[in-house]
């Protein structure tokens, strides 16, 4: 072994998933924000043929993280999450802005139901104003999404964020493919303007999520097994690993997160 073999060279992010979460564990506290799909949700088949829909946190992908890693992680997710029903609710109602659940890192999985199950309109920065976001952002996908970052901004300036794409399905139709290209480019874009984010990118490095997937990793309809939740906290974990090994300046001073009497640590 060599000190550089650490170093990323010309990887897939998600070339060789690993089962340990690598530097991810470098994170104590990780938040995760999200839907059903952040929720470790399945589908009960009822009799008559009918599907029940139930959160199961401990089998989130949250939770395998928390489990691979041995760090705190929060849900604060559910099933039919949109960014602008957190904003407007959900955060107040599980605590979400608690100076207690502060967190080093914050992963955010939001857009599926917003924009391809409710049609929610995408919205542009114009929807988004930097200086007094608590009232003034728009309720399109991308003023909620973006209040969110800037709410947890102001809780924890120096926290570390990670934008998570929704990855391509067989199943798409050509309508889902746009939304989800835009849904990446707004991401991509969020990332520039918000300090420490990155985008975990499903849409480009992760497998398409095809028939065979569904058959292993898939429930009865269009969520995910318990296999399925754990492979992709491999994947979210493997793809933060990554970042830590691009960039390993940037990280550096993680453990003074949460930390107020060490602020001066920080480069300002």
């Amino acid at each position: 072994m060599e000190w550089k073999d650490f170093d990323v060279k010309n990887e897939n992010p998600l070339e060789k998933l690993l089962d340990d979460g690598g530097f991810t564990a470098i994170f104590r506290r990780i938040a995760c924000v999200g839907d059903s799909l952040a929720s470790g949700e399945f589908e009960a088949l009822k009799e008559d043929g009918s599907h029940s829909y139930h959160d199961f946190y401990e089998y989130s992908w949250g939770q395998f993280i928390a489990r691979m890693t041995g760090a705190e992680v929060f849900n604060f997710s559910r099933g039919g999450m949109t960014a602008n029903q957190f904003m407007t609710g959900f955060a107040d109602v599980c605590g979400a802005w608690e100076q207690s659940k502060t967190c080093q890192a914050y992963v955010i999985a939001l857009g599926v139901n917003d924009l391809l199950n409710r049609g929610r309109e995408v919205g542009s920065f114009d929807d988004v104003d930097f200086e007094n976001f608590r009232n003034n952002n728009l309720e399109t996908f991308v003023g909620a999404y973006t209040a969110i970052v800037q709410h947890y901004q102001a809780i924890q300036p120096h926290a570390r964020f990670f934008f998570v794409t929704m990855p391509k399905q067989t199943r798409d139709d050509e309508r889902r493919k746009e939304l989800k290209i835009k849904h990446a480019e707004f991401l991509y874009a969020l990332a520039e303007k918000i300090p420490y984010s990155y985008v975990i990118d499903l849409h480009k490095y992760a497998p398409v999520y095809d028939e065979e997937f569904y058959q292993k990793f898939g429930g009865h309809v269009g969520h995910l097994n318990p296999m399925g939740y754990q492979i992709t906290a491999k994947m979210i974990a493997t793809y933060i690993d990554y970042y830590v090994r691009k960039d390993f300046d940037a990280f550096k001073q993680v453990g003074f997160i949460g930390q107020p009497q060490y602020d001066e640590k920080f480069d300002k």
